[in-house]
């Protein structure tokens, strides 16, 4: 296993997990030193069909667990610096031959758990630097002679779990001159016959021939000569096999042997363990419960065997004498069996047994049989059902430096009880019946470095219960019921680095009844006191509980069972050197702004699963002191935005963490206001597919500075119609304006108008002008209507400035004088200093009737024409008879074509014409009169004279 274990460190050096900001992925994840050019890339469990989309100097790939069925030439064409690949967990049936040609830099490849049925010649060509292949649990039942022939650099191959059957089929992987460890177990193999698979040397150092039904196994030619490591474990089948080595020199250099619950005759095993001639430095006899033990013990034991490992065996008595020819044992495993006491002078004679495991078996109590084990190091007596420790129980074990007493029964331990333990680094005491420690560690031991008192039903901590251990460095007290911690009840742990008070009963008032809780551990810098009860009313305490750990660099507060409260805005008083802080899960609403004033070196914060929904719960101020955060996960907060980020200084986040919130928007301004950051994850929030969010769509695509973690995964929550749409898959494009385009059409229309309007002006300009005073008309008509004032004058006169002495010599006296008409006169009634088109609209408005006196100098007056226009409106808009054309002069037809208003009405209507000198004027004023006289909605009988 040596092997496969330098390799996988070998390639493990070029992957410190840690985030990239070298390329922004739709469904992948980036993990690999920060700047790193050559990005390890993780796209497992992401159901995809297809190879996705890689960066082409990724070092490190990972697409297993999805959907794959056959690899094609092209998919890999672009990673020709590709080095660790992991296609497993797949359903890969076919890998066209060249597919892997550009992979010449690859040395690990993963195709374990496919559907592979076979390694045809072409499969693996261009793999000329693997050293490591996986083909395991597939359905592999042939390989071509040649499959192998190409990879020269091969050292590991695993084919476990297929269906080969034959092991002359197993000979084309040997075509690889490195190969130095070969994983053929679970392949259905009836028979070994070295021939079949070679005769000459092989460069093989492990072996696993496991799970294997062999009923032979014959080794004719020393094909093994460099092998130390063998795996026969769960071979053979219904207690019989021939074992057939010829010489017993074939397996000389093998030094361990894994002999686990093989199906075979005790003669048969016995005849398996000869062949190593008791050379073996390690072997397993696990499960082989049905074998007699002292039997196979005869046959394996030897000066030079190191290691024995006899767990699950169902032993439950031992010998005296049954390890004396293993005197020379390191380590010794008697596990998971049923033994209740060892014979004291069992183990006498061991002068080199460092491990000695025996968990998981039926003790209730420790005699003295550790005594001459003057040289072990680590005793597990785990998962016993021990009650007590006697004084003496571990006398003389000065080198003994690993205790593991976890789930037992022990409810007290005496001071004397590890007294003579001078050695001692590591002492587990989880999962008992420990109600109380009292002087339990009086006496130390003094070396220990590690100490795991979790999982008992310890309820107070007392005053310098640990003084006597100044080199321990970890504390485990978590999952206990401990509610009162005294002071200085950790006094004397000036070496202690973690202490671990999770799960407990600790309250509020258990840190801050006494102001020396935490003195006298003045190194400490780990601190677990997540999931207790601990509820802050207070916003300032009167001892704030950490006053003196001054290089304390973790502090978890998260999961209180009640929720926290609030921060008081001194709890962090003293902690000049945290760095991470946790207090997610925690109910807490809001954040003082000064909670964290006096810890300026927080790079890592944890706010998640919260309630902090309102705007103002996290205020920027709070994170001013701290402007070396680089880590801030805010998930599931309840937040509806992150704008207070806006103006929080955070020039050096690199990591921002904030899924299933409510937030909708994300803007510019608030990414340009975190310049360095390189991992960001918003998944499950309730995005709006507007172009509000333009810039954040097209900046998370493109970025190739921040890495937008699982962009795809992002949905629409508004609006309706877009719900449950990839916020990826909203068109960008129609947010955006073409300026260009824009001034292009303006100018046009701009000209377009400014020719439209020279062209109507040129030879529409009497229509427009007409339009005009027809609209102003109309206004005033609506005006007039919804007012519903009446009639002020019987007439309003039209007429020339030229034609005014017959006004004032023949129409005045005969209409105002005789007939008493109001008259409606522009040189009398127009009010002095208004717009005369409002006079005339106005006028014509308040008259019942309209009086034109046409002559020639009428028609050329520009006003008069737009007296006759407005009065021509009220005509057609009322449809009543209002407009009397009078003609002082003969005009003739033709003369009247340049007025086309006036040729028109004249066509339309009867009129009056002033008789000529010489003529009778009666008939004139009595066909006048009654015009003037006709009701409104009927015509007069005017006659033309």
């Amino acid at each position: 296993m040596g092997t496969l274990k330098q390799i996988t460190l070998y390639i493990a050096l070029f992957s410190f997990i840690s985030p990239s900001s070298a390329f922004s992925l739709n469904n992948c994840t980036i993990s690999t030193p920060l700047k790193d050019i050559q990005p390890k890339v993780l796209c497992y469990k992401m159901g995809f069909f297809r190879i996705p989309s890689i960066p082409g100097n990724t070092h490190i790939l990972d697409i297993s667990f999805n959907a794959f069925t056959q690899i094609q030439i092209g998919d890999f064409n672009h990673l020709s610096n590709l080095q660790d690949l992991n296609i497993s967990h797949n359903k890969i049936s076919q890998i066209q031959e060249g597919a892997f040609d550009s992979l010449s830099n690859l040395y690990s490849l993963n195709l374990a758990s496919n559907r592979l049925q076979a390694i045809s010649r072409g499969m693996l060509h261009g793999l000329t630097n693997l050293l490591v292949l996986r083909l395991d649990n597939n359905y592999i039942k042939d390989i071509e002679e040649t499959a192998f022939s190409t990879l020269h650099n091969l050292k590991v191959l695993n084919l476990t779990k297929n269906q080969l059957h034959y092991v002359e089929k197993i000979k084309p992987v040997l075509a690889s001159p490195h190969l130095e460890e070969l994983y053929i177990g679970s392949n259905h193999l009836n028979a070994f016959k070295s021939y079949e698979m070679s005769t000459n040397p092989l460069a093989l150092k492990i072996l696993d021939f496991s799970n294997n039904p062999f009923a032979t196994f014959q080794l004719t030619d020393n094909i093994f000569q460099f092998l130390n490591h063998l795996d026969l474990s769960y071979c053979g089948q219904n207690g019989t096999m021939t074992w057939n080595v010829t010489e017993k020199t074939f397996f000389a250099s093998v030094k361990s042997l894994y002999f686990m619950d093989v199906h075979m005759s005790v003669q048969n095993a016995a005849n398996v363990l000869q062949s190593f001639q008791n050379l073996l430095n390690k072997i397993r006899l696990n499960g082989n419960a049905e074998l007699n033990r002292t039997d196979l013990l005869l046959n394996a034991c030897s000066p030079v065997l190191q290691v024995l490992r006899l767990k699950t065996n169902k032993i439950k008595h031992l010998n005296e004498h049954m390890f004396d020819l293993c005197s020379n044992l390191t380590e010794i495993d008697l596990g998971d069996n049923e033994i209740s006491n060892i014979p004291p002078g069992m183990f006498r004679g061991f002068t080199q047994l460092k491990t000695l495991r025996l968990q998981i078996n039926k003790f209730t109590r420790i005699t003295n049989f550790f005594q001459n084990l003057f040289t072990l190091e680590f005793i597990d007596l785990s998962r016993n059902s021990i009650k007590t420790l006697n004084c003496d129980v571990f006398a003389n074990l000065t080198q003994l430096k690993m205790l593991y007493l976890y789930s037992n029964k022990i409810s007290i331990i005496e001071s004397c009880s590890f007294k003579d333990l001078k050695s001692l680094e590591v002492l587990r005491l989880g999962t008992n019946n420990l109600l109380r420690i009292g002087d339990a560690f009086r006496n130390g031991p003094q070396s220990l470095l590690e100490l795991q008192l979790s999982f008992n039903k310890l309820s107070k901590i007392e005053k310098y219960t640990f003084r006597n251990m100044s080199q321990l460095k970890y504390l485990h007290l978590q999952d206990n019921q401990i509610s009162e911690i005294e002071s200085y009840a950790f006094g004397g742990l000036k070496n202690l680095s973690s202490l671990f008070l999770s799960s407990n009963k600790i309250s509020a008032k258990t840190l801050t009844k006494h102001q020396d809780v935490f003195s006298g551990m003045p190194n400490l810098e780990n601190l677990g006191l997540d999931a207790n009860i601990i509820l802050f009313t207070d916003d300032q305490l009167k001892f704030p509980p950490f006053k003196d750990l001054k290089h304390l660099t973790v502090l978890s507060l998260h999961s209180q069972r009640r929720g926290i409260g609030q921060i008081p805005s001194n709890l962090l008083q003293g902690l000049s050197s945290l760095e991470m802080f946790y207090v997610g899960n925690t109910n807490l609403a809001h954040l003082n702004p000064d909670t964290f004033k006096f810890s300026p070196q927080l790079w890592f914060l944890d706010l998640s699963k919260n309630a902090l929904s309102e705007d103002h719960s996290i205020p920027a101020e709070l994170f001013h002191p701290i402007s070396r955060l680089t880590k801030l996960l805010i998930s599931r907060t309840q937040l509806r935005s992150l704008n207070f980020l806006l103006n929080a200084n955070l020039s050096r986040l690199s990591t921002l963490k904030a899924t299933g919130n409510e937030i909708d928007l994300i803007n510019k301004t608030l990414i340009q206001s975190l310049p360095r950051l390189e991992v960001l994850d918003l998944q499950k929030n309730t995005f709006t597919c507007d172009c509000d969010n333009e810039f954040f769509i097209d900046w998370a695509k493109n970025s190739n500075s921040t890495q937008v973690v699982y962009l795809n995964k992002y949905m629409c929550s508004y609006p309706s119609s877009l719900r449950g749409m990839s916020l990826s898959a909203f068109n960008t494009e129609s947010c955006t304006l073409n300026i260009d385009f824009i001034c292009f059409l303006c100018s046009s229309i701009v000209v377009f108008l400014t020719l439209l309007s020279s062209f109507v002006w040129h030879f529409l300009r009497f229509q427009v002008v007409y339009a005009y005073y027809l609209f102003l008309a109309f206004l005033y008509d609506n005006k007039k209507k919804q007012s519903g004032s009446t009639f002020q004058y019987d007439a309003f006169i039209s007429y020339n400035a030229q034609d005014e002495p017959w006004v004032m010599e023949e129409l005045i006296p005969k209409l105002e004088g005789e007939q008493s008409w109001r008259l409606c006169l522009h040189h009398r009634d127009f009010e002095p200093g208004r717009p005369i088109i409002d006079n005339i609209v106005d006028g014509i408005y308040s008259s019942r009737k309209t009086i034109c006196l046409i002559t020639k100098n009428y028609l050329k007056s520009n006003w008069c024409s737009s007296e006759v226009q407005v009065a021509s409106f009220r005509l057609f808009d009322e449809q009543k008879d209002v407009l009397i054309l009078v003609f002082l002069e003969d005009i003739p037809t033709h003369q009247l074509s340049p007025y086309h208003r006036m040729r028109k009405l004249v066509k339309k209507r009867t009129y009056l014409r002033w008789p000529k000198p010489g003529e009778d004027t009666k008939i004139f004023w009595q066909k006048l009169k009654l015009a003037l006289e006709a009701k409104e909605g009927h015509k007069s009988d005017l006659l033309i004279p």
